[in-house]
């Protein structure tokens, strides 16, 4: 029994697909009620809801943490779900004496002086880690995939015409169903995993400089898009724009411009999965084509 936390968002439906293909049982924690699903059993609640906690991870073999705050307007937000929520569910996985706890942090924790959201993700580790549990951190780069909502709007500006991007800077891609691969060939725990703190990805080399990036979402939708560097005071500006439009829907927002503009979120090779326990399966520019379809399929583009 794995208790999954996150379980009805863009990873966390990935990582549910993964443990049905393996029939694994999963109890997995949501807001709202959810459709039936083969091999899920759901609990309402949320990560404020100590009740709900307590359910979900009674009897788990491990926990997968992934649920966390990726967009709030102010750094008390990313505080209340990516501290706090994490700490309730640490105290209820050890109150229950859950034996493995596997949790999803972000790439932007190496940097948290940058983000809000970075320096909460940073001190949810600070949690995990000094929880006694047997765990391991899991730090993706970006991700993409089927559902995704954030890169997402990279596929539809490049349908447009023009991708606007950080004038500087590299980065690390992972697609999603990679993850949730990981994610689950963690549970079993041991020597190699324990206590660790990974920085998984693509393969590629080096990551995808901004450019090299936009081209190949422009190809996976049919396009040859003019890439727009963009400098820090026009991403500010861009921000502020979006969030007069799409006020609390806002993706682009100045937290966020905070950590997309530094130059480096290439994943250390210091920081790399074991090869015997992990590798990485889609390639990134023919699982961009795939999510573009996917995008197409869905009605999105």
């Amino acid at each position: 029994m794995l208790a999954i936390t996150g379980a009805t968002g863009f990873v966390g439906q990935a990582v549910l697909d993964a443990a049905a293909a393996a029939r694994l049982n999963v109890r997995a924690l949501a807001r709202q009620p959810q459709d039936k699903r083969k091999g899920v059993t759901w609990v309402q609640g949320d990560l404020a809801d100590q009740r709900a906690l307590t359910k979900l991870v009674r009897g788990a073999e491990a926990v997968i943490h992934i649920a966390g705050v990726v967009n709030a307007p102010d750094a008390a937000g990313f505080e209340a779900g990516n501290v706090a929520g994490t700490m309730a569910l640490v105290e209820a996985a050890v109150a229950a004496g859950v034996p493995r706890f596997v949790h999803v942090s972000s790439l932007s924790a190496r940097e948290p002086r940058l983000s809000a959201y970075g320096a909460s993700k940073a001190r949810g580790e600070k949690v995990v880690m000094a929880s006694g549990l047997d765990w391991t951190i899991v730090r993706p780069p970006a991700i993409y995939g089927p559902r995704d909502r954030d890169i997402f709007e990279l596929f539809r500006m490049a349908k447009w015409g023009v991708v606007p991007v950080p004038r500087i800077g590299r980065a690390s891609m992972l697609h999603v169903g990679d993850l949730a691969r990981l994610l689950l060939a963690l549970v079993p725990g041991g020597e190699d995993v324990t206590h660790r703190v990974f920085e998984p990805d693509d393969g590629k080399l080096g990551g995808w400089s901004h450019d090299e990036l936009a081209r190949a979402i422009g190809w996976a939708v049919g396009k040859r898009p003019l890439v727009l560097p963009l400098g820090r005071r026009v991403l500010d500006l861009a921000a502020r724009a979006d969030r007069m439009l799409r006020g609390a829907g806002a993706r682009l927002t100045a937290d966020r411009v905070g950590y997309i503009t530094h130059p480096d979120w290439v994943v250390s090779s210091a920081a790399r999965v074991p090869a015997a326990r992990w590798r990485a399966q889609e390639g990134t520019r023919e699982g961009l084509k795939a999510t573009a379809t996917w995008y197409r399929e869905a009605g999105w583009l």
